[in-house]
C-alpha cells in the first residue's frame, strides 16, 4: 500500500508515519512538506532513516505536486493549525486560505488523478464560537465542565452534530470548507474519503506553542521557569481541552485504510481523547508542580480572540463505527512530554522562540 502524507515532517504527520510503518504490513510511505516550520529538519532526518521517501512541496503550487509518485491513499496532515492564523500579523488571511484550503484542493486533485483514498485531519475548531460560549459551565476540581446536556453536547463532550454556524474563526472556516470539499470529491469521483476531527494532539516532540501545542508549551515553560499566565475567564486557569496522542490517531487511520466502504454520513468522526483525557490549565499546573516543584502563574483576566473556556470532543461515534478507543491516557502523554523536555533543554528555543 502506497501512502502519501502531507505535512509529513510536522508533529502529527511524522508521528502518524512512524506508527503506520510499524502497524501496516508492506506500507510504502511517501511524505511531502514545505519544511518551513522550526524543528521540521529533526523529523525529516528520522523519517529518511526509516525509509520514508520525502519530497519538498508547497501545496499551494500545483506544479509542486506534479512530480509526486502515484499513491493508494493520501493523508492530509498539512495545515497552519493556529486559530489566530490570519489575524495575528504572522501570516496573512490569504496565506491561511491558500495553505489550508487550496492545499487540500490540490491534494484532492492528486487523489483523483491516481484514484486514491483520502483522509483529512480536521479540528475541533470547526464548531460555532457563540454556540460554544453559550454552553452553561460549572467548575469542579479546578476545571470547567458542562452543567448539563444540551443540543450536540454533554459532560462527555461535543458530538459531531454540534453547531458549525459562523463565526468559527478563519482557521476553522478553512478546515470546515476542506471537510465539505473532501466529502464531495469522494461522492463525485467514487473515492473513499474520511474526515477525522481531532482534539488537541499532544506528545513528545511537539513544537510547544501556546496557540497550537498548549500541553507541550505549558510543560516546557514550567520546567524552564519561564513566565506563564492564565489568560481570560477570570484568570483562574479553569479552561479545558482534551488531548490525544497521534499514535492513537494512527490506530484509527489504520482501520480506515483497511475498510473504506461506508456511507457518507459515517465518514466524519471525532478522533479525540474525550472527557477522560481532558485537563484544565490549572490541573496541568498541578501536575507540573508535583513533578518539578512550584512555579508562579500570573492571573490575567484579559482575553484573546477565539479563546473558549471548554472544548472536549466525544468520540462515541468512532467507538461505535470503528471499535476505536484511545490507548494512551493523559497521564502517559504528559509524562512523555516531560521526559522529552528534560532531555531537550533548548526545545522551546527551537520550536517557539520568545
Amino acid at each position: 500500500m502506497r501512502i502519501l502524507i502531507s505535512g509529513a515532517c510536522g508533529f502529527a504527520g511524522s508521528a502518524v508515519a512512524r506508527a503506520l510503518l510499524e502497524s501496516v504490513p508492506g506500507a510504502q510511505l511517501q511524505g511531502c512538506d514545505n519544511f518551513i516550520r522550526p524543528g521540521s529538519e529533526t523529523n525529516r532526518a528520522e523519517l529518511k532513516r526509516l525509509g520514508v521517501a520525502l519530497y519538498h512541496a508547497d501545496l499551494r503550487l500545483t506544479s509542486d505536486l506534479e512530480n509526486l509518485p502515484p499513491c493508494d491513499w493520501v493523508i492530509d496532515a498539512a495545515a497552519n493549525p493556529s486559530v489566530l492564523a490570519g489575524v495575528d500579523g504572522k501570516a496573512s488571511s490569504r496565506q491561511l486560505l491558500e495553505h489550508n484550503l487550496t492545499g487540500t484542493v490540490n491534494l484532492l486533485e492528486h487523489a483523483k488523478k491516481h484514484r486514491a483514498g483520502f483522509i483529512l485531519l480536521s479540528t475541533s475548531r470547526v464548531y460555532s464560537i457563540p454556540a460554544l460560549a453559550a454552553v452553561p459551565l460549572t467548575e469542579a476540581s479546578g476545571a470547567y465542565r458542562p452543567a448539563a446536556a444540551g443540543p450536540g453536547y454533554s459532560p462527555a463532550g461535543l458530538t459531531e452534530d454540534f453547531s458549525t454556524t459562523a463565526p468559527i474563526s478563519l482557521y476553522g472556516a478553512t478546515k470546515l470548507a476542506s471537510e465539505a470539499l473532501a466529502l464531495e470529491y469522494g461522492e463525485t469521483f467514487g473515492l473513499p474519503v474520511f474526515v477525522n476531527r481531532c482534539g488537541v494532539l499532544a506528545g513528545a516532540g511537539q513544537f510547544g506553542r501556546p496557540d497550537q501545542g498548549i500541553f507541550a508549551f505549558w510543560l516546557n515553560m514550567w520546567l524552564r521557569r519561564r513566565p506563564l499566565k492564565y489568560l481570560g475567564f477570570g484568570g483562574h486557569g479553569w479552561q479545558v481541552r482534551d488531548c490525544l496522542h497521534p499514535r492513537d490517531l494512527a490506530g484509527l487511520i489504520q482501520k480506515q485504510l483497511a475498510a473504506p466502504g461506508l456511507p457518507v454520513a459515517d465518514r466524519l468522526v471525532h478522533a479525540a481523547g474525550g472527557s477522560s483525557s481532558a485537563r484544565s490549565l490549572q490541573q496541568i499546573s498541578q501536575w507540573c508542580e508535583a513533578r518539578w516543584g512550584a512555579h508562579p502563574v500570573a492571573a490575567d483576566g484579559s482575553s484573546r480572540p477565539f479563546d473558549l473556556a471548554w472544548i472536549v470532543l466525544d468520540s462515541a461515534k468512532a467507538r461505535r463505527l470503528w471499535h476505536w478507543v484511545p490507548a494512551i491516557d493523559s497521564e502517559a502523554i504528559l509524562a512523555e512530554i516531560a521526559d522529552h523536555a528534560e532531555r531537550h533543554p533548548h526545545w522551546l528555543d527551537l520550536s517557539a522562540p520568545l
